[in-house]
């Protein structure tokens, strides 16, 4: 079999950091998610890749191993070396990742391994002791196996990924009850463990993968953690200027606007943007464009006073 590069499979430099990997992991895996890629084999093939990858490069003992052995794990494997993580060794038993009944929290996890690993995967870190790397064999010849990950698909509001938001998920027979935290983003990747198929002949559990999707706004629209929106204000503010009350996502708040505004002028209200998802407490920023509303059905006296403006502005040189 040949040599996997992982560096190259997610599209970055054998020096990348972890921040650099699982962001290189998160755009793979929402670019080839067998949900977005119905029955395309190749977009499937690149999503295991890609979890394979990031298996490995994530953790910093599995990538130090993959580093050290690179392209001569073949030697390594004919000497009789076998890489030992979590306690496995040819024949070593898997970890049963099964959380239980009652409330999880998303907040951990964006993505990983799990499922049919390669042979060349296996070949360097052994067929036990890790999720859906395989497991041991009993006495009767049956190999222990991690189950099938599970695929779905959540939408909420803009409301709900700003503030958090609870669900319950269905699975089979049974409901589990899942806290979402502020921040969630369009496409972000969240997992259960645990929460898929169930293993075999004693091994892990399969995990539930939830890629997340935002229900469009009337009104706001985001980028990452910021929010863009429309403010109309009338003419006489506009040419006078004055305060106005600006309703963001979550709260209203006065901003003055200087005489003489146009309209499409651009306001940056600092922190009144979405929640970051690793820290709620920080905040994007809103901008806001002014759109200055024309005035209509004018009386008799407002058309002559416009018209008296009119007359007494100063002819353009």
């Amino acid at each position: 079999m040949d040599y996997k590069d992982y560096y190259k499979i997610l599209g970055v430099s054998k020096t990348a950091t972890q921040d650099e990997i699982k962001k290189a992991y998160r755009k793979l895996a929402v670019k080839y998610h067998p949900d977005k890629n119905p029955g395309d084999k190749a977009a499937e093939a690149k999503f295991k890749e890609a979890n394979e990858a990031n298996e490995v490069l994530s953790k910093p003992d599995k990538r130090k191993q993959y580093d050290e052995l690179g392209e001569n794990w073949q030697n390594y494997q004919q000497a009789g070396g076998y890489a030992n993580y979590g306690g496995g060794s040819p024949g070593g038993g898997g970890r049963r990742s099964n959380g239980g009944a009652g409330g999880f929290s998303t907040e951990d996890f964006y993505g990983g391994g799990g499922g049919q690993f390669s042979d060349f995967f296996e070949s360097i870190f052994g067929g036990g002791g890790m999720p859906g790397a395989g497991g041991r064999t009993s006495g009767g010849g049956r190999r222990a196996s991690k189950g099938e990950d599970l695929m779905a698909e959540m939408h909420i509001t803009l409301e709900e990924a700003f503030h958090g938001a609870s669900r319950q998920v269905t699975i089979g027979d049974s409901k589990v009850n899942m806290k979402l935290k502020p921040g969630v983003s369009e496409g972000q990747l969240l997992r259960l463990k645990g929460k898929g198929e169930p293993g075999r002949n004693g091994g892990a559990n399969g995990d539930l993968l939830i890629t997340m999707h935002i229900l469009p706004n009337n009104k706001f629209e985001r980028k990452e953690n910021d929010l863009y929106f429309d403010q109309p204000i009338d003419l006489y503010t506009a040419v006078l200027g004055g305060k106005i009350a600006v309703q963001s996502i979550n709260k209203t708040v006065n901003m003055t606007i200087a005489a003489g505004t146009d309209s499409n002028k651009t306001f940056r209200l600092k922190g009144l943007g979405m929640p970051h998802y690793k820290n709620p407490e920080t905040f994007g920023d809103a901008y806001v464009r002014v759109v200055i509303q024309t005035p209509k059905n004018l009386s008799k006296e407002e058309k002559e006073l416009f018209e008296q403006l009119a007359q007494l502005k100063t002819p353009s040189a």
